[in-house]
């Protein structure tokens, strides 16, 4: 499709695949340093550390996201680690509850935030674990990987992602060790500490026999780090490549009512709640001499999300919002990554009903929403692992968002 002398569809293509050298090019250079630092982390979790997260602006959502991985791990079995997004107030509130055990990470766009290095400067004085994503100064400091903010979050985003993956595995090794170190008095806590690991032992094989020393875990864990890098690269290669002309249409189509006055109205749960959330502020806080454009994260209102689970029932958190804000010919964009949660279900049907387009960022097969036809445009990550789905789903949204600010200016 042309637009403006420049076919779309290749545009998007071209987009999406420019990350992959990018990308390659951090965690070829970064893995190590990572795998050390999921240690350190381990060791402040068993010692009854906390993570504390902050950032400002869009850097806010990452905060939120990492702090809903940790505590509400994807990965079945594994167990709820304590963590906070203090964004709201991170000035005051780190600085008040901070300890020596804690790990805090201070999120940033690409040319830095004096605030967030002062905030992260005072939490390394108190002892704490710190992270700069990115940044100049931390226990583990970041450049930023691009210059461009979108491609600089993605990558941060799947930075974090493999922190939060990894430092289980840190974790578990711990738990062994110390079952070693009391096997002589009971034979069987070793073995309840390998039971511990459950359904997801296989992502650890080297853990099995509870005998490899920490370097050799190190730079198991490096490899796998670089490995889930990799898998990232591959399926933005794969989406440029087999949806690449349905997000040209999504553009199209939502260039198309932005300009009649539509506004965007997303949602989605947990870590897609977050993307809705960053997905939003992208679209209102625009770059110097690009259009601001019209959104609203239905994911970004607590009270009225806990008042509608509460009251009526959790399946109708998005809906009623919608009924609400949505009107004929704004446009309704669902992010999931199973496509099957009942709560968005529920405000796709809506949108139908009252003339909305729907736009469906989707994992897996596309799930229900794609069985049922509830979106008029779905974009599928033709994956079943969900934080690759979120990263690759943040590229196709940030790719969105610059067509959008590119062809409505």
């Amino acid at each position: 499709m042309p637009v403006a002398g420049v076919d779309l569809k290749t545009f998007v293509a071209d987009r999406l695949v420019a990350r992959n050298p990018i990308s390659r090019a951090l965690f070829n250079r970064e893995a190590d340093r990572l795998a050390r630092a999921c240690e350190q982390m381990a060791e402040r979790f068993l010692a009854g550390g906390r993570l504390l997260a902050f950032g400002r602006g869009a850097a806010a959502t990452d905060a939120q996201h990492v702090s809903v991985e940790f505590v509400h791990p994807v990965i079945v079995g594994k167990r709820a680690l304590p963590a906070l997004d203090l964004s709201v107030a991170f000035e005051r509130w780190l600085p008040a509850i901070v300890t020596a055990s804690d790990i805090v990470i201070g999120f940033s766009a690409p040319d830095g935030d004096a605030t967030i290095s002062e905030t992260l400067r005072q939490a390394d004085a108190a002892g704490a674990l710190t992270f700069a994503l990115p940044g100049p100064r931390a226990s583990f400091a970041v450049d930023a990987p691009s210059q461009d903010p979108f491609i600089s979050q993605e990558l941060v985003e799947v930075l974090y992602h493999t922190l939060w993956e990894t430092v289980h595995v840190f974790f578990e090794h711990g738990a062994l060790r110390q079952a070693q170190d009391a096997v002589s008095a009971s034979n069987g806590a070793l073995r309840q500490a390998q039971h511990d690991l459950g359904a997801t032992a296989f992502l650890y094989p080297f853990l099995a026999d509870g005998k490899q020393d920490t370097a050799a875990i190190v730079r198991d864990v490096a490899a796998s780090i670089r490995a889930k890098a990799a898998d990232d690269e591959r399926l933005r290669g794969e989406v440029a490549t087999n949806q690449c002309d349905r997000i040209a249409e999504a553009a199209s189509a939502v260039i198309r009512r932005l300009a009649a006055g539509a506004t965007l109205l997303m949602f989605g749960n947990g870590g897609s709640a977050t993307d809705a959330n960053d997905w939003t502020i992208d679209c209102v806080m625009p770059p110097a001499g690009s259009p601001a454009i019209r959104a609203v994260s239905l994911a970004m209102e607590p009270a009225n999300v806990t008042a509608i689970a509460n009251d009526v029932g959790v399946d109708t958190i998005f809906l009623r919002q919608l009924i609400a804000h949505g009107r004929r010919g704004d446009v309704a964009i669902a992010i999931s990554t199973s496509g099957g949660s009942a709560n968005v279900i529920a405000a796709l049907e809506e949108a139908r009903k009252r003339g909305l387009l729907t736009v469906a960022l989707l994992g897996y097969d596309g799930g229900e929403i794609v069985r049922r036809g509830l979106a008029d445009i779905p974009i599928v990550v033709g994956c079943d692992y969900i934080p690759r789905i979120q990263e690759v789903q943040a590229s196709i949204y940030h790719v969105l968002t610059e067509v959008w600010r590119r062809w409505m200016a």
